[in-house]
């Protein structure tokens, strides 16, 4: 399907948004594809990067972390980001065993990841209206109540994205293919 929006490299780009390209190309070694459209407005880049920031400091080990922004990204059908995401869940040390069951949305046989995985699936699919019952699982788990807002900025990021992506239909960048190949 052809995007009707406008894909950017840095030398195509606005002044703000080579430099924010720049500085992702240096950070990354490469530009995510999905940059390459959203850099049509630079502020939904620089909330990108800075939410992403936040997520790194969060409570969540990086592995869970994945779990859960690859587990938005599935809910949303985002193909680009469940590529990303399977190659970052890897990278971080996810079971290959969760990494799979979250994509076919299946049960996952660790209590933990499943606890973690069960609350983002139905904050997306229920819009965050968690049953009761839901979030007390999570917490008998051994999650906290912050690491359920800390959830909340994971559905963010991704909303962000996903829909992003939704619009501009970004291909798979080689790099994150070969990630999850190696």
């Amino acid at each position: 399907m052809m995007s009707t929006f406008t894909r950017y490299e840095p030398d195509t780009a606005s002044a703000e948004g080579k430099k924010i390209l720049e500085g992702i190309q240096g950070a990354y070694g490469f530009i995510p594809e999905l940059f390459s459209y959203m850099i049509e407005a630079p502020i939904a880049v620089e909330a990108y990067i800075e939410l992403n920031k936040l997520l790194g400091r969060s409570s969540f080990k990086p592995a869970q972390l994945q779990a859960a922004l690859l587990a938005v990204s599935v809910q949303n059908e985002c193909g680009f980001c469940v590529v990303a995401h399977e190659a970052m869940a890897k990278k971080s040390g996810t079971s290959a065993d969760t990494i799979t069951a979250i994509k076919n949305k299946e049960s996952i046989k660790d209590p933990k990841d499943q606890a973690l995985v069960k609350l983002v699936r139905l904050m997306v699919e229920k819009r965050g209206w968690v049953p009761e019952e839901d979030l007390q699982e999570f917490f008998a788990a051994g999650f906290t109540r912050q690491q359920v807002f800390e959830l909340i900025v994971v559905v963010a990021i991704k909303t962000l994205s996903n829909y992003s992506n939704h619009l501009t239909h970004p291909e798979p960048n080689k790099e994150l293919l070969a990630m999850i190949a190696g």
